[in-house]
């Protein structure tokens, strides 16, 4: 990418090079035919060098501009990897306390952005200094007046440009900013438009897009005034500059005080001196422009991954269950003192199926969570078959594992495409057997375009039933030995949801099965059932047991009969 640039920038000297000789070739054709009165066989072979230089200095402008866009586009691509990237290895933890219309902005429109900076800004800053140079080594040994002229006058246009830039820098930052609150408020009216609809605040909402775009178009206008002015003020330095130098040398050479060649010759690369300056303080904006938004793209990367895996050679569990243990694991959220797991030492030992309880907040997530590898323990060690989680490969431990969350997220895709993110290379015959198990196969196949049917970001189409079926089926393809369920019937009507407990019981058969169990009857089934509160295990045993001691567990059940569910 840095060799990109670098032939952007070699292509402007280049030129820069053959502007000077073009010039020089010039000036030298008009003062043999006009003043020494040279005819036209005596300037032909000079004018085809002149043509020469002219194409070559074409060929250069042409190659800068095929060689910047590419190097740019290279550039945006390799950065958007490398900001998903790290977006998979901030996983849930992080993308759940963001809003999804600021991050989609900072990937797409604040990468693009990022091309205005790479294709133009920066090429445009290594010829601003190359091309002056190159013509002051050149004025300078013809006339030392006219090269202190244009050495004077040439920082005037950077200054003025600095000056007005640090004005348009604080508010094009503006603008992206306002750009992506519009953004993740507009995408969040969008996703949440049933519930505006049903509670009658659409309009509201209507309101609020309206005022927010109406700030958006302002700080725009703004950023125009200010790039409006900048174009002005740069343009007309340039053209005193130019007028004061050509004023200077018309005087001297009426009164014989510099020969016409080198007059002509020094006009001729005056404009092609203030030329660069003047284009960098035009580029200037969409380098500021790129720099705002590449703000937010690196917040992203700034924000500290988990710690860093270690990955050594050859190590992999046993193929067939084995046991999870805890060993003394805590856990803080970023920002937050309080932990979420405190101290946290059990064993989910292997064909197991255990129920996990407690109030809201208590950490039931934040555990779930530590055993996908979204998140890593702030201290302690979690391990399977005695192997140390973090000495695993990430993507082969994960492969081990089916979840069920209590809201899984679907994709703008087909049924089969949702399916096969449990397994990729799944047969059509192994969806239809997933589906069948989790009792959707007779519905699907009733849809026109059947397991092609796209149902929508998030799952549009489907109602949350099916949604959650539609997950089970995912676990039931994987067929994997550790099963995590965010108690996955509970979004299901009374006789389906009897009808898949059988079908999850034949699911968890010789596995390890976690359930974070909002329902007496899940607990109940549980060979142990696990109580958080604040973070500790405060009970753990068989229901039966946890009964007789009429602590915790014994007060949620007393609520579940009272006000019929677990919280």
């Amino acid at each position: 990418m840095w060799a990109a640039l670098a032939l952007t920038v070699a292509f402007g000297a280049f030129g820069a090079l053959l502007t000077v000789l073009q010039a020089r070739q010039a000036s030298r054709i008009i003062t043999l035919a006009f003043l020494q009165g040279v005819g036209l066989s005596g300037v032909i072979p000079l004018a085809w060098t002149l043509l020469g230089f002219i194409l070559l200095r074409a060929l250069c402008v042409g190659g800068a501009e095929i060689s910047a866009p590419k190097m740019a586009a290279r550039i945006k691509s390799h950065l958007r990897e490398v900001v998903y990237a790290h977006l998979q290895r901030l996983g849930p933890a992080y993308t759940q306390s963001e809003r999804t219309g600021e991050l989609t902005v900072a990937l797409k429109e604040g990468v693009e952005a990022l091309e205005g900076f790479y294709s133009q800004y920066l090429p445009q800053l290594g010829l601003a200094a190359l091309i002056p140079l190159a013509i002051l080594f050149t004025v300078f040994p013809l006339d030392l007046l006219s090269g202190l002229v244009m050495l004077v006058t040439a920082p005037l246009i950077p200054f003025f440009m600095v000056l007005i830039g640090n004005l348009a820098e604080g508010l094009t930052h503006k603008q992206w900013a306002l750009l992506g609150k519009l953004s993740a408020h507009y995408l969040d009216t969008l996703q949440g438009l049933e519930t505006l609809k049903q509670l009658g605040r659409s309009r509201d909402q209507a309101a609020s897009l309206a005022r927010m775009g109406e700030q958006y178009r302002e700080a725009t206008l703004q950023v125009l005034r200010v790039t409006f002015l900048s174009a002005l003020v740069l343009e007309l330095i340039a053209t005193l500059s130019t007028a004061i130098l050509a004023v200077e040398i018309g005087l001297r050479l009426l009164h014989g005080g510099i020969a016409f060649e080198q007059a002509l010759l020094i006009l001729i690369l005056a404009p092609e001196f203030y030329l660069p300056l003047r284009a960098l303080g035009q580029k200037f904006h969409a380098g500021a422009a790129g720099i705002s938004a590449a703000r937010r793209v690196f917040a992203i990367l700034d924000q500290p991954a988990p710690a860093t895996l270690r990955e050594p050679a050859h190590v992999s569990l046993p193929p067939s269950n084995w046991p999870i243990t805890f060993h003394g694991v805590s856990y803080s959220y970023p920002g937050n003192q309080l932990a979420a797991l405190d101290h946290i030492s059990l064993t989910l030992r292997a064909g197991q199926n255990i129920a996990l309880i407690g109030p809201s907040g208590a950490g039931k997530t934040t555990l779930s969570y530590l055993l996908l590898r979204f998140i890593q323990p702030t201290s302690g060690w979690i391990s399977a078959a005695g192997v140390p989680l973090d000495e695993l490969p990430i993507e082969a431990w994960r492969e081990r594992i089916a979840w069920v969350p209590q809201r899984p997220h679907l994709f703008h895709e087909s049924i089969a495409a949702n399916l096969r993110i449990a397994r990729a290379d799944a047969a059509l015959d192994d969806l239809r057997t997933a589906a069948r198990t989790a009792h959707l196969d007779e519905w699907i196949r009733s849809l026109p375009a059947a397991y092609e049917t796209v149902i929508g970001e998030d799952g549009a189409r489907l109602s949350s039933g099916q949604a959650q079926r539609l997950a089970l089926a995912r676990a039931f393809l994987k067929d994997a030995p550790f099963l995590i369920l965010d108690e996955p019937t509970a979004n299901l009507d009374p006789e389906l949801e009897a009808s898949l407990e059988a079908d999850t019981r034949a699911l968890a058969a010789g596995r390890t099965v976690l359930t974070i169990a909002h329902r007496l009857s899940t607990v109940s089934r549980a060979d142990q059932v696990l109580v958080l509160e604040g973070g500790r295990i405060v009970e753990s045993g068989s229901p039966s047991n946890l009964l007789s001691q009429a602590g915790l567990y014994c007060r949620m059940v007393g609520a579940f009969t009272s006000e019929g569910g677990l919280p």
